[in-house]
């Protein structure tokens, strides 16, 4: 799939100003809902590779563009089929408390249900066996109170850990699964999606652009191979604890036409919530499949490492 690139690339006038000590950058000086030039998509990926988080103010997306810019980072996945997205998936995962005509639905709701998942920290599609490389997401509609999307940073959480520990960690290979094995009786997901979607990862992944470390976890890491059940599950909750120590999270606050991009491989995120009986919310969220990097990105001069 041909990434939308305009081979008539002018000087970029594109700024990067930091957000929070560690990670994420605001990104200023252009439109994403038009096909940008190569100049400013090279910005925009070293940009994304050594901030892990960029939010891109002001992008009046419809669907059509938002998933035309999404694909200049390779191509895009297809969503799961689950209650959220009415088993009908697509490139586009809707994160909304509205039905089709706009009104409030009842908490009780199965799709308000199943994305109360967003609510704890996760990487997106770490459950695949190519996992995501990012994710982007569209602000439609904002609450004015609450509903922020706190991001936790991996690879800040990797270089603050004890180093006496690391040697340990370094071969772990994590399990990731769709839905806990205790939950058999989910209706969110058939058994072979439960089959299919249980792979492995390493504990700790490398950015093959800046050779930066960072911890892989989050609530799809479930087990560890070779290691006892509840073994694991201590270590897996003490990394992602320490990996969402306030030092390393930034809490994003949505404004109307925002874009939000995160580095799944380094980032753990999740919804905050808000009053979901009174504010209406809606957003569109793309997810690039992680493959993308290897061929697409050859071609481009490489970063350098932060």
């Amino acid at each position: 799939m041909s990434a939308v690139l305009n081979p008539q690339s002018a000087a970029t006038g594109i700024t990067i100003k930091p957000l929070h000590p560690l990670f994420v950058a605001e990104v200023t000086g252009v439109d994403l809902t038009v096909p940008v030039t190569r100049a400013d998509f090279r910005a925009i990926w070293e940009a994304f590779n050594q901030y892990e988080v960029l939010v891109v103010r002001d992008q009046n997306f419809e669907d059509d563009t938002q998933i035309a810019f999404s694909r200049n980072f390779g191509p895009l996945e297809t969503m799961e089929a689950h209650p959220a997205n009415n088993f009908k998936p697509g490139h586009i995962a809707v994160m909304t408390n509205l039905d089709g005509q706009g009104n409030l639905l009842p908490l009780d709701d199965p799709g308000m249900q199943h994305r109360l998942r967003n609510e704890h920290w996760h990487t997106d599609s770490s459950f695949k066996p190519v996992a995501a490389l990012c994710s982007m997401l569209s602000g439609r509609i904002v609450p004015p109170v609450g509903g922020n999307t706190d991001f936790a940073s991996g690879r800040a959480a990797y270089a603050a850990f004890p180093d006496a520990r690391k040697p340990a960690l370094e071969d772990l290979i994590a399990v990731h699964r769709v839905a806990k094995p205790e939950d058999e009786d989910d209706p969110a997901y058939n058994e072979e999606q439960k089959k299919r979607l249980t792979v492995t990862h390493p504990l700790i992944r490398i950015n093959p652009v800046n050779g930066r470390r960072n911890f892989y976890a989050g609530a799809h890491a479930q087990a560890i191979n070779g290691m006892p059940h509840e073994a694991a599950r201590t270590l897996i909750a003490e990394i992602t604890e320490f990996c969402t120590q306030p030092r390393f999270v930034y809490s994003h606050p949505w404004r109307l036409h925002d874009l939000v991009i995160w580095d799944n491989r380094s980032v753990l995120h999740r919804a905050t919530t808000f009053d979901k009986t009174q504010y209406r919310r809606k957003m569109h969220r793309t997810t690039v499949a992680g493959a993308a990097q290897d061929s697409f990105f050859a071609n481009l001069p490489q970063p350098h490492a932060a």
